[in-house]
C-alpha cells in the first residue's frame, strides 16, 4: 500500500517547501533514535521528506502515487535510503548540539544576574555611589580561581591526557559522528591541582556575599540599567556572568525631571504677581532668589539658567518655576473696597 507522504510529515497537500523542511525538523527532533525515538518512524519520516522536498520526486509522487526509481532515493547510507542532496539548506546544528552537548569553541560563561536599586530624585540628578550585600558564586580568593592549594603545583588531567579536550565518535542510524567537548574534569585547561583548595574544594568558585560598589551617573533615567560586566556569578575556569542593575527613582515632593531640565511650582500672592516681587526658592542644592516680574500670569514660567540636570563637561539644564498664583479665600470690607476701585479702574 502507497504511504501518504503529506500525512506523515503532518502538512496539506499544497504545503509549501519551508513547511515541509519545518515539519520534517520538527518530527526528526522528536523520533530521531538516538534521543530514544522510533527508529522506524524516523526512517519513514525521512523517506518521506526525500521525496516531497524534492520537485521533480514531489511532482512523481503527486501524478502517480509513487516515486519511479525508488520511494526513498538511492539506498546505501546507513540502510534505509538516505540521500544527503534531500537535506540541502537543511541546519542539523540544533540536533546535533542536542546529542553531543555543545560542539568545541563554545565559551562557557556564569549566569547573569539582575536587581532592582532605588535612588533618590538628587541622587539621580548629580549621581551618587551605593555599595549593596550580594549573595552569589564568586572566584575563590583563597586560590584565585585555580582550585588548587596555595603554593602547590599543578599536574596533567589523567581524564584528557592534558589536551583539554575529548573526542567522541558515535554510532547513529545516519552515520557516525565525532565530537569534541571541554573536559570536564580540568573545565578545558588540561591540568589539574595536585592538592585541592580546601576553601572551595578545589572548584576555583564559592558561594559568599560580596559587597559591590555601583557608581550610579549623574543624569540617570528611571527605569535606565547599568551592565555591570562579569559582576555575576562566577563558573569555574571559565567567564563570569553580568550584573544588571535597574535603577528606579523615587519621586519627589517638589521637583520634577523634564528633559535635562528640574520643574517645580511656586506658589505667588496676588498682589505680587500683580506687582513684582523677589521670592527665595530652595533648589536641591542651594537658596537662590527668583525674581517675579510686574504683572505676570498663571501658570507663567521662570527658566533659571544652568540650575538643572548636569549633561556633561560642566553643562546643565535650567530650572524651570512655574507659577501658582494664589487668590484670597476670604476678603475683609476693606480689602472689598478696595478691590473696588479697582474695578472702577478697568482692572
Amino acid at each position: 500500500m502507497t504511504q501518504d507522504y503529506y500525512k506523515i510529515l503532518g502538512v496539506e497537500k499544497g504545503a509549501s517547501k519551508d513547511d515541509i523542511k519545518k515539519a520534517f525538523h520538527k518530527l526528526a527532533h522528536k523520533y530521531h533514535p538516538d534521543k530514544g525515538g522510533d527508529a522506524a518512524k524516523f526512517k519513514e519520516i525521512n523517506e518521506a521528506y526525500q521525496v516531497l522536498s524534492d520537485d521533480r520526486k514531489r511532482a512523481e509522487y503527486d501524478s502517480y502515487g509513487r516515486v519511479f526509481g525508488g520511494n526513498g532515493g538511492p539506498e546505501g547510507f546507513g540502510g534505509f535510503g538516505f540521500d544527503p542532496s534531500a537535506f540541502q539548506g537543511f541546519d542539523f546544528g540544533d540536533i546535533w548540539n542536542e546529542f553531543f552537548g555543545g560542539m568545541e569553541g563554545s565559551t562557557r560563561r556564569g549566569r547573569d544576574i539582575s536587581i532592582e536599586l532605588i535612588i533618590s530624585f538628587r541622587e539621580s540628578v548629580f549621581g551618587t555611589e551605593r555599595k549593596i550585600l550580594l549573595g552569589k558564586t564568586s572566584t575563590c580568593k583563597v586560590c584565585d580561581g585555580s582550585g588548587g592549594k596555595p603554593g602547590t603545583a599543578h599536574k596533567k588531567c589523567p581524564t584528557c591526557n592534558g589536551k583539554g579536550k575529548i573526542h567522541e565518535t558515535r554510532a547513529s542510524l545516519i552515520g557516525s559522528f565525532t565530537s569534541v567537548r571541554t573536559c570536564a574534569a580540568c573545565q578545558g585547561t588540561g591540568t589539574i591541582p595536585s592538592e585541592p583548595c580546601e576553601a572551595c574544594k578545589g572548584k576555583g568558585v564559592r558561594r559568599a556575599e560580596e559587597e559591590i560598589p555601583i557608581k550610579i551617573p549623574p543624569g540617570i533615567k528611571g527605569g535606565e540599567i547599568i551592565r555591570m560586566s562579569e559582576m555575576g556569578e562566577a563558573i569555574a575556569r571559565g567567564l563570569s556572568g553580568d550584573l544588571y542593575v535597574k535603577v528606579e527613582v523615587m519621586p519627589d515632593p517638589v521637583f520634577r525631571r523634564e528633559g535635562n531640565n528640574i520643574a517645580m511650582n511656586l506658589n505667588v500672592k496676588l498682589t505680587d504677581a500683580m506687582l513684582g516681587a523677589d521670592y527665595t526658592v530652595r533648589t536641591l542644592v542651594v537658596e537662590l532668589t527668583v525674581k517675579i516680574p510686574e504683572g505676570v500670569s498663571p501658570d507663567e514660567i521662570i527658566r533659571v539658567k544652568g540650575k538643572g540636570v548636569p549633561t556633561g563637561k560642566g553643562a546643565r539644564g535650567d530650572l524651570l518655576v512655574k507659577l501658582d498664583i494664589t487668590l484670597p479665600k476670604h476678603l475683609s470690607k476693606k480689602v472689598k473696597a478696595l478691590i473696588e476701585e479697582l474695578k472702577k479702574e478697568g482692572i
